[in-house]
């Protein structure tokens, strides 16, 4: 399998199981009465499926995103040190005057 697949299977995998223990820990706590509106529905765990499908959408992009920006090596790093600084830079515009007078 290619390492560029195996990253991203890793990754989703991790996102989802971040979303099923983000969800677990909502339901645990009762944030928002989802505790009582899943376990006392007969119609709770799609609604607790949903939001674990929906947020390990979410999650596995942030996972996958993550692990693609640690991948940058030293060399595509900018240099520390001082920066140089900003010198600006005189640009000549010309204007005629019929122009001018017409925006006033």
């Amino acid at each position: 399998m290619p390492k560029l697949i195996r990253l991203y299977i890793v990754n989703v995998a991790i996102g989802f199981g971040i979303a099923a223990a983000f969800v677990a820990g909502l339901v645990w706590l009762d944030v928002a009465g989802l505790q009582r509106l899943i376990l006392n529905s007969p119609m709770g765990w799609v609604a607790a499926l949903m939001m674990v499908m929906f947020n390990g959408v979410v999650f596995a992009g942030v996972q996958f995103a993550i692990a693609v920006m640690r991948m940058a090596g030293p060399e595509d790093t900018p240099p520390r040190g001082r920066r140089q600084p900003l010198v600006p830079v005189r640009v000549e515009v010309p204007v005629s005057r019929r122009q001018h007078a017409h925006r006033r």
